[in-house]
């Protein structure tokens, strides 16, 4: 119980004994408020005057029940963070044209599922524009007889697509779906975008052979160098027999490393530049 009055005299506190009953000696006459709290029950308050010489009784008071009141935060799951942040990065075109969607422009982005890590490989792999760069591509490469073995003409052409388009799913879904699946690694490029020039060259090449865990911790890319071994191995199956060996294999899965190498540094200096609709983000807080 608080009894408080108007004149701003100190307020008195008392305790109820067992049965309900309390009582303030020593009150000065005039206007006062008194306050009955107990837990669990809701406040109840009464007003007054005491006059001189004067004992006052205050009528029976009952307290209510306090209603509950149940906060309930609902914070999304990391899967369900991971996914807007994937759909975003889905948005990612240089020029608004050409699929960027292996590029994290968030540090801390939140680790892919598997189902997602698939999703993007297909997503990658089967984009128009994809298909029309390896279009461009086979055609280079026929203008400039690469891959004799195929020949010319409508045929040739057709092999050399085919040949490049399996190049790009085996990676796509061995380097960047299935092996950081079971390695539980990141695919995605972790654009840094701060520090001096020399230190930002420095992680774009070394991001061709680490990567970030599903933990967010940075180590080995295993997932991206068995991948390329793996493309360049199974690319023996359909290039022409003088193209293919053992030798070509590792040379293709080094060459392969040294792409994503420089392929990090245009991330890191050029790409963005290029690239519009992207998360808002201020790389430097972090």
């Amino acid at each position: 119980m608080t009894l408080a009055r108007e004149d701003n005299s100190p307020t008195q506190d008392v305790l109820s004994g067992d049965d309900g009953q309390f009582s303030f000696a020593g009150v000065a006459p005039g206007p006062y408020h008194l306050t009955v709290t107990s837990a669990g029950f809701a406040t109840q308050s009464i007003s007054g005057i005491l006059h001189s010489g004067e004992d006052s009784i205050v009528p029976q008071l009952t307290l209510k029940v306090a209603a509950n009141v149940t906060v309930v935060r609902v914070e999304p799951s990391q899967t369900e963070v991971a996914e807007v942040q994937l759909k975003e990065e889905e948005k990612q075109r240089v020029l608004g044209v050409i699929p960027n969607f292996y590029v994290s422009y968030i540090p801390d982005a939140a680790p892919l599922t598997s189902k997602q890590k698939f999703k993007l490989a297909l997503r990658d792999t089967v984009d128009p524009v994809t298909l029309g760069v390896t279009a461009v591509v086979a055609g280079f490469e026929q203008a400039a007889d690469e891959y004799g073995g195929y020949g010319q003409g409508a045929e040739g052409y057709g092999k050399r697509y085919g040949a490049a388009y399996a190049d790009l799913v085996t990676s796509n879904f061995i380097g960047s779906a299935i092996l950081p699946s079971l390695l539980k690694q990141d695919p995605r490029y972790f654009y840094r975008g701060t520090g001096t020039t020399r230190s930002r060259v420095l992680y774009a090449i070394a991001n061709a052979v680490i990567c970030k865990g599903d933990n967010k911790r940075w180590q080995a890319n295993y997932s991206s160098i068995l991948g390329n071994l793996a493309s360049a191995g199974i690319s023996n199956l359909y290039y022409p027999a003088k193209d293919t060996g053992v030798g070509l294999t590792f040379e293709t899965a080094l060459i392969d490393t040294g792409a994503a190498a420089a392929g990090n540094i245009f991330q890191e200096f050029l790409v963005r530049k290029l690239t519009p609709n992207l998360p808002r983000h201020d790389p430097a807080k972090h």
